[in-house]
């Protein structure tokens, strides 16, 4: 077992994707950070250095864990340094080596957008979301950037949004972010971060079937479309839906990571064969 003041690789795997995910920062020195520039997913880049003057900026966050090439002294120094600040901290046991030793889920930078000058990505998509306009933000929130901007504007605008406020166009034609052949969105997103995984590449056959009416793919898809349309019909403002809808997703993403197997029959077989 761990110390209480550190978390093993596995505990943490448990806790990437969640809605309650401790914030994760990353303090791999320079050079380590360039040996290999991926990120634990969610992760934010903070220089150790600098700690007393940014560890106010987590004084909201639930806890946060923070990571350092090796687990040693960067990683619980300043873990140490936030739990004086009042934060809850631990620190990565074996820190980015034994994640990667592991095979935890490493977000790719090669496309992550450049961040605005409050440190978070901004998006810009067409208004009235329906499937991918929401399972795009969802994996954007959980997995690359739990601070991203969305903007929902009309579509002819999209692009001309895009340019003048610095933001990321999705989900719209013939730009990087969009579909590929048979594949949605949220499928291009999984595979250029680099984030496949049983449970994401499950999830994704169903957003892939909800998105483009091939309901055939998962039995899943059906009830997802449903519940996406009758969002879309329930709020007005897209920014309301979008938050609705990613509870939505958290509670698929669960379906899909710990429960895909798990059925459900009433009433209850009883000893004897027969039922009452």
């Amino acid at each position: 077992m761990p110390p209480p003041t550190m978390l093993t690789a596995a505990q943490l795997a448990r806790l990437v994707g969640l809605p309650d995910a401790p914030a994760i920062i990353d303090v791999r020195t320079d050079t380590d950070h360039a040996a290999d520039p991926r990120m634990l997913p969610g992760a934010v880049r903070r220089d150790f250095r600098a700690v007393a003057s940014w560890a106010s900026d987590y004084a909201g966050a639930r806890h946060a864990v923070i990571v350092c090439q090796q687990g040693r002294k960067l990683s619980q120094g300043v873990a140490a340094w936030l739990r004086h600040a009042g934060i809850e901290a631990e620190s990565l046991e074996g820190g980015f080596e034994a994640w990667v030793a592991a095979e935890g889920l490493l977000v790719r930078p090669d496309h992550v957008p450049p961040p605005d000058a409050q440190g978070r990505t901004v998006w810009v998509t067409r208004a009235r979301p329906k499937v991918d306009r929401i399972a795009c933000p969802w994996l954007i929130r959980r997995f690359v950037d739990p601070g991203a901007v969305f903007l929902f504007v009309a579509p002819p605008e999209v692009m001309a949004v895009a340019d003048r406020f610095g933001a990321t166009p999705f989900d719209v034609d013939d730009v990087f972010w969009s579909h590929r052949g048979e594949l949605c969105t949220f499928d291009v997103m999984l595979e250029e971060f680099g984030l496949h995984s049983g449970a994401l590449d499950r999830l994704a056959l169903i957003v892939r079937g909800a998105d483009t009416a091939r309901l055939d793919l998962a039995p899943q898809a059906a009830g997802l479309l449903a519940a996406s349309l009758g969002l879309s019909r329930m709020y007005k403002d897209d920014l309301a839906q979008l938050e609705a809808g990613l509870a939505l997703y958290d509670a698929f993403y669960r379906w899909s990571r710990d429960a895909a197997e798990e059925t459900h029959n009433w009433p209850t077989p009883q000893s004897g064969g027969k039922t009452s």
